[in-house]
């Protein structure tokens, strides 16, 4: 079975940073994409960034371009989101997604698998 663990979440002051990870496993497919998504109360779902796992295509949200950068271990089944200049409008509950395929479309309806969450807290 497919599961994505993510992990780094924290409380963090504004103008810190923080880096997420996620672990995926279980994939039956060679090529797919992961991707990182954010939700905070009260607002819709929001994707942040994604990267393929065969030929490294990535993309960026605008709202956070400059300050997020995804990455993926060489040879390993991890997605990492590093997160500088972190403000208080970035506190939310950050999800990472996967789905066969390689794109760069950040839609929660096209991504099969979620993970459960990390809380990322960002204090004034």
């Amino acid at each position: 079975e497919v599961q994505l663990v993510e992990s780094g979440g924290g409380l963090v002051q504004a103008g810190g940073s923080l880096r997420l990870s996620c672990a995926a496993s279980g994939f039956t497919f060679d090529d797919y994409t992961i991707a990182w998504f954010r939700q905070a109360p009260g607002k819709e779902r929001e994707g942040l960034s994604c990267i393929s796992t065969t030929d490294g295509v990535i993309g960026y949200a605008d709202s956070v371009k400059g300050r997020f950068t995804i990455s993926n271990d060489n040879g390993k089944n991890m997605v990492h989101l590093q997160m500088n200049s972190l403000k208080p409008e970035d506190t939310a509950v950050y999800y990472c997604a996967a789905s066969p395929g390689t794109f760069t479309v950040l839609r929660a309806e096209i991504y099969d698998y979620w993970g459960q969450g990390t809380q990322v807290t960002v204090s004034s």
